[in-house]
């Protein structure tokens, strides 16, 4: 069972909770029974779900709930805090500063994309303003060093290793001393990995331990090996100081609740979680986020942080004026924005209650494939045609035929994208005007603006946000943010 639907199982358990006339004893079993089956096919560990289970029944002792008490709402939150507290050791790893000088060591067995892993990390904080480096101390696998090299030079980060020679020990060193003289203030170690835990691999990580004397030890763990994560964890654990963990191999045909719950079982904080081969597929792992992405309660804080990083600042009340008028123009950059993302499923499960609506489960690739089409099209529109504010009315019979044959689509496909520019310039239209007040919101604030939110959202998105309680939580969880941002940085609004 990959993690989505470890989500989704558990989400639907709940879903049939909510539903009973009653919130007994027998409907709560029935509900952790559910749950406890999720995570045993999601590879989590027995004694981990079996803990998880006693403490949720800890935690909601219904024959001591007060009269009048939303007894599904504690049941849920229950829920939602132990799979928190399954993922979370409770403590942070140790994060880079810029500008100070940080020696970082990846560890891990042969095959778990731990020199990938070292190149992803390095572009993250290139991203961050910092100057990575890599060094290459595996000389047991052959081609690594020059695996190191090309996944560098892609990422635009200066490498060092050798072919000759055979001490890693001394190539760390030679490596760390060449980028301290080049005021690297990241300098990323990737050690060898071998097929199997065994005595050597240890000692040869001891030994680069020692000589460089790392900041961080970072375990890379291969997502989808189920429950053998936990004795691989623990083991390098105790052997190299690991103070951080990467999950890789998490683009949706991992388990992954192995992984996961072996990592926290070892008191070490999963930091990043790899979701593909390419050296941008790679994300902050932050616990509560996650967990609520899960279970398809959103991540609006994530969203909009992901959103301003591919809308720069002096460009974003330049799209708030352009909302004004949604042209075509319009909708094509804000396609653009939206694949510049990364994964739609990704990005659709960090709007609460919106995920099953505009992006079902399975459907990702024809949602991407949907854009790309409609995108297709547009490029062979007209300057007038992209920047009428009513391209419907301008298109004849001879100017849709002109685009079809230009775009190599049918007629159909023409008129399927006219009518989603339609149905999303008219949700636009409704929330351009709507402004969510800053810091804390007054009762009379909150009402105005769930008023205006519950006629300017469609009746179906509405239900799926789970209602007026759905907006209130929805208005918590912006902390200000203007809502009409959020829809026009991402072109949302209709059923892609």
């Amino acid at each position: 069972m990959v993690l989505a639907q470890l989500g989704t199982s558990i989400s639907d358990a709940l879903a049939r909770m909510s539903k009973a006339t009653v919130v007994d004893e027998k409907v709560l079993g029935e509900c952790l029974k559910e749950i406890t089956r999720a995570l045993l096919q999601s590879d989590v560990r027995f004694e981990t779900v079996r803990d998880v289970q006693a403490n949720i029944k800890k935690i909601v002792s219904l024959d001591t709930l007060a009269a009048g008490t939303n007894k599904r709402r504690i049941i849920q939150q229950a829920v939602f805090s132990e799979l928190c507290r399954m993922l979370d050791p409770g403590k942070p790893a140790f994060v880079p500063k810029k500008g100070k000088p940080s020696v970082v060591m990846f560890v891990g067995l042969q095959g778990s994309g731990k020199t990938t892993t070292c190149a992803k990390y390095a572009q993250y904080y290139q991203g961050k303003g910092f100057k990575p480096s890599l060094v290459c101390a595996d000389t047991f696998r052959a081609g690594a060093f020059d695996q190191l090299k090309q996944n560098a030079t892609k990422a635009r980060v200066p490498f060092y290793g050798s072919y000759m020679e055979s001490d890693p020990a001394k190539i760390a060193v030679e490596g760390l001393e060449r980028f301290r003289k080049e005021n690297s203030d990241l300098i990323i170690i990737d050690t060898s990995g071998r097929h199997k835990q065994e005595a050597a691999l240890f000692e040869e990580m001891r030994q680069v331990a020692e000589a460089t004397k790392p900041d961080l030890v970072i375990f890379v763990m291969d997502g989808s090996i189920g429950q053998a994560a936990f004795g691989q964890a623990q083991a390098f654990k105790q052997s190299a100081s690991v103070g951080a963990v990467i999950v890789t191999k998490m683009d949706g045909h991992a388990n992954g609740g192995g992984a996961l719950s072996a990592v926290a079982a070892t008191k070490s904080p999963v930091i990043f979680i790899g979701t593909g081969e390419h050296l941008g597929d790679f994300d902050v792992f932050d616990v509560r986020p996650f967990v609520s992405r899960l279970l398809g309660m959103g991540d609006l804080p994530g969203l909009i942080d992901k959103l301003q990083d591919i809308i720069p600042a002096d460009q974003q009340q330049d799209l708030l004026e352009k909302l004004s008028t949604f042209t075509l123009r319009l909708l094509y950059e804000q396609f653009q924005n939206l694949l510049k993302m990364g994964s739609l499923g990704q990005v659709f499960s960090m709007l609460p209650g919106f995920s099953s609506e505009l992006m079902p489960k399975g459907s990702e690739k024809d949602g991407q494939a949907k854009i790309k089409r409609y995108m297709t099209i547009m490029d062979s529109m007209t300057d007038a045609e992209l920047d009428s504010p009513n391209p419907k009315k301008l298109m004849t019979e001879s100017r849709t035929i002109r685009i079809a044959r230009g775009s190599g689509r049918q007629v159909r496909d023409v008129m399927d994208m006219l009518d989603e520019y339609k149905r999303l310039a008219k949700v636009m239209g409704k929330m351009k005007n709507i402004k969510i007040p800053t810091g804390k919101m007054s009762d009379k604030n909150q009402n105005q603006t769930i008023q205006q939110l519950t006629k300017a959202l469609p009746p179906h998105m509405l239900k799926q946000m789970g209602g007026i309680p759905g907006l209130q939580d929805l208005l918590k969880k912006m902390g200000g943010k203007d809502m009409s941002q959020m829809l026009g940085g991402m072109g949302l609004g209709g059923d892609l």
